[in-house]
């Protein structure tokens, strides 16, 4: 039987294979995972509402950029 990954594995794998624009099968070989296996995990963290997922990370992120852009195009309009 193999070992349980870690934590950080789990969520390093899931973010992966949201993230890397590769076929999640590749990524699930890539990394020695079955790709039923990876596709169960992604769909309990997405399940998980207090887990927060890469996808909502990524969302924060844009949003962020976003607001700090806006902020810049002001300053600039004021110089």
């Amino acid at each position: 039987m193999a070992p349980k990954p870690s934590p950080e594995f789990r969520a390093e794998s899931e973010r992966v294979a949201l993230t890397s624009g590769l076929p999640r099968k590749q990524v699930a070989t890539d990394i020695g995972i079955s790709f039923s296996t990876q596709s169960r995990r992604i769909q309990q963290d997405r399940r998980n509402p207090e887990k927060p997922t890469a996808q909502s990370d990524l969302e924060r992120e844009a949003a962020g950029l976003r607001d700090e852009n806006r902020m810049l195009l002001k300053d600039m309009d004021v110089l």
